[in-house]
């Protein structure tokens, strides 16, 4: 059975080059060489590095592509040509069947290039501390198979969970996260400036991320050049004991995929919906989805969204002239772009016109409706807002104000989506109509929807006060007020965020005819 999986895998591998589309293929394959053996040319030129240095990059290198093996089918959506369920027909093995895929799946392009990255890895700690080589090699062997088998685990609950025609929404939802995540810190490594030696915020997140199954084999091979033999025997075990919880948890999922049975209309019936297809069942999910139809397809949403970054980008020059310094002046765009994205839905009854009625005939809840219609906001802020955290502290290169900087950008974000969830159903105004012009601006009889914009305004400031003055505090005295700015942000967003959505559903169960009647002479 084995000799078999594994003629069969190799024939998948010369057949994709004679597929329907070779020449892809092909240059598909050559990129990936490519890129491998940079990466190789890279870690070798580790050997003659101090040995601080040498750690940190293989160590936090093997985490990232550690997360990138298992990340990787849930981004992409491939198809998995070693699912178990294709051999289920054929009576296996369930026992036998869990390593026998996971050798076979060694033998993979992407598999490869980890081998030969991880032996390089050996090699260069070798060469740094003199490990014994069989030492050196166990804990690439480990490295290699943690590895192989987190790719083998994401393709499996990749199969369990998400549809196999993976839709360009859901593709978006897992994109967002990564952004968030990884821009900042690609930001953060890209402004330090090493100077022969390892700065103590990387050196710490080294630590961190060596005793955590991403990269315990290659940190113990470090320890033990260090001479640290404590920390090797913990980093030793930890590798050894995540080795053995991934090849339980693989055993399980193969189990599970092998005894599982699929309903057949579930792609069928959701597929072709976008994101109604993407988003939970449910008033939440239907209103989210609306929301997010109009926010993509609608001019005058996409104007709003435009504007923002643009009007935070744009406040710096008055800054400027007025002799703020420029370090000053370059962090004000990234709270005026949050209490902007915290505005922008503090009408969107009005923007809804006639098609309000979708939501009162159905009865939907207020709650859900509330906080449905804040989905599109955040899924444009969070990336947008982590872009601009990232380089505005990449350019004044003042990276101990990265948490107060987030709490404030948090509390002006989600107090002002708190406001607007109650400013949208109390006092809405007349806006222009869908398909005419977002410049185009109806006359309005009365100033009461100036109330609803003003006060989205008042009450995002004035929840946020407390954390702007935390931040200040930081900027002028240091960093020991920052961790109490981004609490204080974080959970004061969240309180007034979903305390104003509770209260604006409320007013939304009980406004619904009056609201009507608005979008219906407006």
């Amino acid at each position: 059975m084995v000799a078999h999986v594994l003629r069969l895998r190799l024939a998948l591998l010369a057949g994709a080059l004679r597929g329907e589309r070779p020449g892809r293929t092909l240059l598909a394959l050559l990129a990936t060489a490519a890129i491998t053996v940079a990466v190789c040319f890279a870690v070798l030129g580790l050997g003659s590095a101090p040995l601080a240095t040498g750690r940190t990059v293989i160590v936090l290198g093997a985490a990232a592509a550690f997360l990138a093996f298992f990340l990787g089918p849930m981004l992409t959506g491939t198809p998995d040509q070693l699912d178990p369920r294709r051999f289920a027909p054929f009576g296996v093995d369930e026992r036998r069947m869990p390593w026998i895929l996971a050798v076979a799946s060694l033998i993979s392009v992407p598999s490869l290039a980890l081998i030969a990255v991880n032996v390089l890895f050996v090699i260069t700690a070798i060469a740094l501390g003199g490990i014994a080589w069989p030492v050196a090699a166990l804990a690439g062997l480990v490295g290699v198979l943690s590895t192989a088998l987190v790719a083998r685990i994401g393709m499996a609950i990749s199969a369990l969970a998400l549809p196999e025609r993976r839709s360009r929404e859901l593709t978006v939802l897992f994109t967002i996260p990564v952004i968030v995540i990884a821009f900042p810190v690609a930001a953060y490594f890209a402004s330090l400036n090493w100077d022969g030696h390892v700065p103590d915020a990387v050196r710490a997140a080294t630590s961190v991320v060596g005793y955590s199954p991403l990269a315990a084999p290659q940190a113990f091979l470090f320890h033990v050049a260090a001479g640290e033999t404590a920390a090797a025997w913990t980093s030793g075990l930890i590798a050894l004991a995540s080795l053995a919880g991934l090849l339980v948890l693989w055993a399980y999922l193969v189990r599970r995929l092998l005894t599982t049975t699929e309903r057949p209309y579930a792609t069928r019936e959701r597929s072709g919906l976008g994101w109604f297809g993407t988003l939970p069942a449910g008033a939440f999910g239907a209103v989210a989805a609306r929301s997010l139809v109009y926010w993509l397809r609608d001019r005058r949403y996409i104007v709003n969204i435009l504007v923002v970054p643009i009007a935070g980008v744009l406040t710096v020059f008055p800054l400027m002239v007025a002799g703020v310094p420029l370090w000053a002046a370059a962090l004000v765009p990234v709270p005026i772009m949050a209490l902007f994205f915290g505005w922008l839905p503090h009408n969107d009854v009005a923007y809804d016109s006639t098609a309000l009625w979708i939501h009162v005939a159905s009865g939907v809840r207020g709650l859900p409706d509330r906080l449905g219609r804040l989905v599109p906001v955040l899924l444009v802020a969070v990336p947008v807002l982590a872009v601009a955290v990232s380089v505005t502290l990449a350019y004044i290169d003042e990276w101990h104000l990265l948490l107060p900087l987030i709490g404030l950008a948090s509390a002006l974000l989600l107090t002002g989506l708190g406001m607007s969830s109650i400013a949208s159903v109390v006092a809405p105004y007349a806006v222009s109509r869908p398909g005419d012009s977002p410049f185009q601006q109806p006359q309005r009889s009365s100033a009461h929807g100036s109330f609803g914009a003003a006060g989205t305004f008042l009450g995002a400031l004035v929840f946020s006060a407390p954390t702007l003055w935390l931040f200040t505090l930081t900027v002028i005295e240091g960093e020991q007020h920052a961790p109490a700015a981004f609490w204080v942000g974080v959970i004061t967003g969240v309180l007034v965020l979903f305390g104003g959505a509770a209260a604006g559903g409320a007013i939304f169960e009980r406004s619904g005819a009056k609201l009507m009647e608005f979008v219906e002479t407006t």
